[in-house]
């Protein structure tokens, strides 16, 4: 399996390109995250990829794939409600395996991760862009980590439970503009920030359906978006199936989702996602 070429510009500069990101969106064509979770409970595998020698095989089928970036997370987020708490040691001792090889496969790495400590620890190992699941606002530290680091960070919409009756547009603006406060004050670059609106998280499937379908009323932000639905439960609301049975669906949200203006998608089926957004995109400029 050949790996594929690393972005145009990504030099490793101890592992942290300043424009990164710039790099990344100046491809000109929807970036696909590939989802690698080194967790035993992880909502999507099940805890396939738990043990360091899969997962490592799996980075690089990722690569190999066409994924733009990887992002690794060691404590499962399960959207649902059911996520069990990784103390930080032990969420940084599934990490260790796993970095350093990862990074070495030649694209950036995305730690995912809602722990200042585990960010920082990352970093210095290599990832060069922070997931975090909770927008900058559960873990007081963590814009501080970003900041230090001139790290790109990607700021999802979360909530503890849904509310079926709330405006979930407004209420996922209206995160953002925290999170974009606690940003500034930090001194995080405005360049470096990416909105996710968090598809499955602290949303009904209908409200995470919304999400996708209005995702165009996040441009007024001016910063890139990305979206997530790989595997989510939304999709199991209109065609009963398991986790790993969802590809149909999850590739119909996520076209969507980048003909609605996300720039990044999050994926865990990168081969097809990669196929079905390049096609999109080859009939959309035969318009």
């Amino acid at each position: 399996m050949t790996l594929a070429r690393p972005i145009p510009g990504f030099e490793r500069d101890q592992d942290r390109p300043r424009n990164l990101l710039g790099r990344l969106l100046a491809l000109g064509r929807p970036i696909v995250m590939g989802v690698l979770n080194v967790t035993p409970d992880s909502f999507s595998d099940g805890g396939r990829f738990f043990d360091a020698t899969t997962a490592l095989d799996q980075a690089r089928r990722m690569v190999a794939e066409g994924a733009d970036i990887l992002d690794i997370g060691a404590e499962s987020t399960r959207p649902y409600g059911d996520a069990v708490a990784v103390p930080i040691e032990e969420e940084i001792r599934r990490l260790a395996p796993i970095l350093p090889t990862a990074v070495a496969l030649g694209v950036p790495v995305s730690i995912d991760t809602m722990k200042a400590g585990v960010a920082e620890q990352a970093i210095a190992t290599g990832a060069t862009i922070v997931n975090d699941v909770w927008g900058l606002q559960r873990d007081p530290e963590m814009a501080d980590v970003v900041a230090r680091h001139r790290a790109p960070v990607i700021v999802m919409h979360n909530r503890d439970v849904a509310g079926a009756g709330i405006d979930i547009m407004a209420d996922i603006a209206a995160f953002f503009e925290r999170s974009l406060a606690i940003a500034a004050r930090a001194g995080i670059a405005r360049d470096l920030i990416v909105l996710d609106p968090g598809i499955g998280f602290g949303k009904t499937a209908e409200q995470s359906m919304t999400a996708i379908a209005r995702l165009d009323r996040l441009k007024t932000f001016g910063l890139p978006l990305l979206v997530g639905a790989s595997r989510k439960r939304l999709i199991n609301t209109v065609v009963p199936a398991p986790p790993d049975q969802r590809l149909g669906g999850s590739l119909a949200a996520h076209i969507l989702a980048a003909e609605r203006g996300a720039t990044i998608i999050r994926a865990h089926d990168v081969a097809a996602t990669v196929q079905a957004l390049r096609v999109m995109a080859a009939i959309e400029a035969n318009a």
